[in-house]
C-alpha cells in the first residue's frame, strides 16, 4: 500500500522516485478532457450565438493557443521536480507568491463545485439517491482518490481515456443519426465577436490547467525531452477537449431546447435507455471524477504551498494531507450545492473571468523561467525568504496586477462589461491582452536582476537528499 499511496507534497521528487514516460501527459489529459463540463463548454459557444460552423473553428483555435501555453508549462515539470505553483516563489517571492495561489485555490473549488454538479446528476440517477446525494456521494469519492495521490490519478487517466474514448464514438455516431450534420455546419456566417467568444471559451479552459500541469509531469525522469512533455500534453488536452467540444456544440446546434439546462439527461437519452442508459451515466460520473480529482489534488498542493511560505514548512504528515483535502472538498462540495440550480450562466462566466487572473500569471511564469532564468532555479532558495528569492518580489507582483487591470477595458462578462468591448463589436479580447502585457513588462523588470541569475551547474537542480513529505 505504501508504494501506491503518495508520500511527497510539495517537496523535491528525487531521481531515484521518478518514473514513466511523457506518454503518460497524453493519457492523463486525454481523459481529463474527454468529459461532460467541456462539452458543455463547446456548447456554451453555440448557446451564446455563433454558428457550428465558425464555433468549431474558433474552439479548435482556442486550444490550440491556450493549450500551447499550458504544455510549457507541463515541461517544467521533470526539469526541476516539483509541483507547479511553488515555482511562482521565484517570480514572486516566497511569500508574495501566495497572491496568484489565492486566486488558484479559489478556481479549484469552483471547478471542483461546477463538476460535483453535472457528477452528481448522473451518480443520483445511477444509483436512484437524487441529485443532491449523488454530488455528496461523488465529492467524498474524489476526496478518498486524491488522498492516495499520483499513481491513482495517472491509472483513472488511463482508464477513463479509454472507456470515454469509446463513449463518445458511440454518442457520435447517435449524434449523426439524430440530427443533419451537412445541414448543421451548412451556416457560413461569420460574426467576430461570437467567434472570439468561442475562441476565449477554449483558450480559458486550457489555460486552467497551467497552475496545475506541472503536478502530474514532476515524477518523469530527469532526462525525459521537454520537447516530447510539450507535445504529448498539448496532443492529449488538444484532442481530448476539442472531441469533447465539438459534441457539445453540434449538440447545442442540433436541439437547443432539450440540451440546454438538461444536458446529463439529453447524453443518456441520446444513446438509449434501460443498460445503455445507466452505461453512460457511469462514463459521466468517470469523466468527472478524473478531472475533479486533479482539482482536488491541485488545491491541495495550493494550500499547502502557501502555507509552507510562512511556516517554513516543506513536509507534510498523512494526517495533514487528509485534512487539507478534506477541506477542498467540503468548500467545493458548499459551492456545488448551493449553485446547482443556476449552473450555466454562472459557469461561462466564471471561466471568462478567470482568465482576468490567470493569463498574467502565465505570462510571467513562462517569460521568467524560458527567458530569464534559461530553465534554472535554486530549489533550496524556494523555501527561504531570506534567499535569492526573497519574501516578496514587488515588482513582479506589480507587473502582475497590472497585467489583471489591463485586461478590464476589454472584459466581457455578465456582471462586468469593459468600455472597450462595444467598440469591437463586443468581442473580449482581454486574454490576449492578459498574456501580451505582463509578459513584455516582466521581461523588461527583470532582465537585468542578475542576483537571481542561477549559474549552469547541478548544484542548485539537484534534488534534496531530505526524506520525503509523508
Amino acid at each position: 500500500m505504501a508504494g501506491v499511496v503518495e508520500q511527497r507534497s510539495i517537496d523535491v521528487v528525487p531521481d531515484d522516485e521518478r518514473h514513466g514516460s511523457a506518454v503518460s501527459q497524453f493519457t492523463l489529459w486525454l481523459g481529463a478532457n474527454l468529459q461532460i463540463t467541456a462539452v458543455i463548454t463547446g456548447a456554451l459557444a453555440v448557446v451564446f450565438g455563433a454558428n457550428a460552423f465558425w464555433s468549431l473553428i474558433g474552439l479548435l483555435l482556442g486550444n490550440l493557443l491556450g493549450g500551447a501555453v499550458m504544455a510549457l508549462h507541463s515541461a517544467q515539470g521533470p526539469r526541476l521536480g516539483l509541483p507547479q505553483m511553488i515555482t511562482s516563489r521565484a517570480q514572486f517571492g516566497v511569500r508574495g507568491a501566495v497572491v496568484p495561489l489565492a486566486l488558484v485555490i479559489v478556481m479549484y473549488i469552483g471547478f471542483f463545485a461546477s463538476g460535483s454538479v453535472l457528477a452528481g446528476q448522473a451518480v443520483g440517477e445511477l444509483t436512484h439517491l437524487g441529485e443532491t446525494p449523488g454530488i455528496v456521494l461523488f465529492a467524498a469519492v474524489t476526496a478518498v482518490a486524491a488522498a492516495v495521490g499520483y499513481r491513482l490519478i495517472h491509472t483513472l487517466g488511463k482508464i477513463a481515456g479509454l472507456v470515454c474514448a469509446l463513449a463518445f464514438v458511440y454518442l457520435g455516431i447517435r449524434l449523426v443519426q439524430r440530427a443533419d450534420l451537412g445541414a448543421l455546419l451548412a451556416d457560413h456566417r461569420f460574426g467576430l465577436p461570437v467567434f472570439l467568444l468561442a475562441v476565449s471559451l477554449s483558450a480559458s479552459w486550457q489555460l486552467a490547467f497551467g497552475p496545475y500541469v506541472a503536478d502530474y509531469s514532476r515524477y518523469l525522469p530527469r532526462h525525459t525531452s521537454a520537447r516530447a512533455t510539450f507535445w504529448w500534453t498539448l496532443s492529449g488536452s488538444v484532442l481530448g477537449s476539442q472531441w469533447s467540444m465539438t459534441f457539445g456544440a453540434l449538440a447545442a446546434a442540433a436541439a437547443p431546447a432539450a440540451f440546454v439546462g438538461h444536458e446529463v439527461s439529453y447524453i443518456v437519452g441520446l444513446g438509449g435507455a434501460g443498460l445503455i442508459a445507466s452505461c453512460l451515466y457511469f462514463v459521466i460520473a468517470l469523466g468527472k471524477l478524473t478531472i475533479n480529482i486533479l482539482n482536488t489534488y491541485g488545491g491541495f498542493m495550493s494550500l499547502v504551498t502557501s502555507v509552507s511560505g510562512f511556516r517554513g514548512q516543506r513536509t507534510l504528515s498523512p494526517r495533514g494531507r487528509s485534512a487539507y483535502i478534506a477541506g477542498i472538498m467540503v468548500a467545493g462540495t458548499a459551492v456545488a450545492l448551493l449553485g446547482k440550480d443556476s449552473f450555466l450562466t454562472s459557469f461561462k462566466d466564471f471561466l471568462l473571468f478567470l482568465l482576468t487572473f490567470f493569463t498574467p500569471w502565465s505570462a510571467i511564469n513562462l517569460v521568467d523561467y524560458y527567458l530569464i532564468s534559461k530553465e534554472r532555479y535554486d530549489i533550496p532558495a524556494l523555501s527561504d525568504p531570506a534567499g535569492r528569492y526573497g519574501a516578496w518580489n514587488v515588482r513582479a507582483l506589480t507587473v502582475y496586477v497590472l497585467g489583471v487591470l489591463a485586461q478590464l477595458p476589454f472584459l466581457a462578462t455578465h456582471f462586468y462589461t469593459g468600455p472597450l468591448v462595444a467598440p469591437l463589436g463586443g468581442a473580449d479580447i482581454s486574454w490576449l491582452v492578459g498574456l501580451a502585457v505582463p509578459a513584455v513588462l516582466y521581461w523588461l523588470a527583470a532582465r537585468r536582476d542578475t542576483a537571481r541569475t542561477v549559474a549552469p551547474g547541478p548544484r542548485q537542480e539537484e534534488p534534496s537528499p531530505a526524506g520525503s513529505g509523508g
